[in-house]
């Protein structure tokens, strides 16, 4: 289902700023994600050269401690562009360095597209794509470098962070029944046949989901097989595919598409994507999905739908034949909880996203790039 929608809803740049005593109020489950469209409150400053954009948000205050965080952005990048992302975290009595979360670039032979190793210090460390920290934090701010080399620039139309309390354990959540008996018709691909298959279950994800739109909008452009798709995300210092915003800004970097990386809380929240007709992407173990006993083995699959019985129907990329399988909710639970419910959510900018009950994704789409 898509229809027009032009209102921001309640986490848009204002509300960040002084929402923290609403937080008694609201029930965060322990994730929040918090998306930014507009830019109008960042502070802008020149970088090292007088062509390059500074953007750095003002504070901005969680409904929970975190210690780990996953940003997103959408850009449109010319050619001989590339941006930076950074998060810090700030406590009552000093702040953290700003922590790299990657190095964006749509052509890595003028200059490299890669997450940043050896961050680590006494406050926390990036793994590829995530920010740990030794000591939760309620405050932080996001710094975005636009770097351009002429007149070409970059255009940011979204940037996100997904904020994680490591240590909470919600409450499960009544099933949403809207989704059991709906299967929504994602081309099934599998990540097997070219080289070095099994380590293509994220792009191979990201091409199923947007050829289900290429298909759903009739636009050609965004049917990528695979191999398009890995020279879009890979990350030579991940020696991967698999960084997750990477994959999320490959898609979002088309026109009237978004795409980022959440967590969420439960199977429901799967549930509610699946009823309003729009498949996610899941970070699962694929042991644990197997029913095997041990986690590991992290892989990417997509969400399609729910049988009459509430069981997830998954489009597994990891297998040559029969993409398409029904696994147990049960375990279907248990290997999603092996990424902390890690989720991408591509679909179009018009879409109708469900009701967003925690403030686990973007819930509006009124969008204005920011350029100089």
């Amino acid at each position: 289902m898509i229809r027009s929608r032009i209102f921001p809803l309640i986490f848009g740049a204002a509300a960040l700023i002084s929402h923290a005593g609403a937080a008694a109020e609201f029930d965060a489950r322990g994730n929040q994600f918090i998306g930014f469209s507009r830019f109008g409150v960042f502070e802008k400053s020149r970088g090292q050269r007088s062509t390059d954009l500074v953007l750095t948000s003002p504070v901005i205050v969680g409904r929970i401690k975190a210690d780990q965080i996953v940003a997103s952005w959408n850009a449109a990048m010319p050619s001989n562009t590339w941006l930076e992302v950074e998060v810090r975290g700030l406590y009552p009595n000093r702040s953290t360095k700003f922590y790299n979360i990657g190095v964006w670039s749509e052509d890595p032979e003028y200059h490299p597209r890669e997450s940043v190793r050896g961050q680590k210090d006494d406050d926390g460390n990036v793994l590829t794509d995530t920010l740990l920290l030794k000591e939760p934090c309620e405050r932080f701010q996001l710094r975005v470098t636009l770097h351009s080399e002429t007149r070409a620039k970059p255009k940011l139309k979204f940037l996100s962070v997904c904020l994680t309390d490591s240590k909470a354990s919600p409450p499960p959540l009544p099933p949403n029944r809207l989704a059991w008996g709906r299967l929504i018709d994602v081309p099934e691909r599998s990540q097997m046949p070219y080289p070095n298959g099994n380590e293509l279950c994220s792009p191979t994800t990201v091409s199923m989901l947007m050829t289900h739109w290429s298909q759903v909008l009739r636009r050609a452009e965004l049917d990528h097989d695979v191999p398009d798709i890995v020279k879009g995300v890979y990350d030579p210092n991940w020696r991967g595919t698999g960084n997750w915003p990477f994959n999320t800004a490959y898609a979002g970097s088309y026109k009237g598409i978004m795409g980022y990386v959440t967590r969420m809380t439960d199977i429901s929240e799967i549930e509610d994507w699946i009823a309003n007709g729009i498949p996610i992407g899941l970070s699962v173990s694929y042991n644990l999905l197997r029913g095997r006993t041990t986690g590991g083995s992290g892989h990417l699959v997509v969400c399609v739908g729910f049988t009459e019985n509430g069981d997830p129907i998954i489009n597994d990329p990891g297998t040559s034949k029969n993409v398409r399988k029904v696994f147990s909710r049960k375990n279907l639970i248990a290997a999603w909880a092996h990424s902390r419910n890690t989720a991408y959510l591509i679909y179009p900018e018009t879409a109708d996203v469900p009701r967003d009950r925690f403030g686990h994704w973007n819930s509006w789409t009124a969008h204005r790039r920011i350029t100089w």
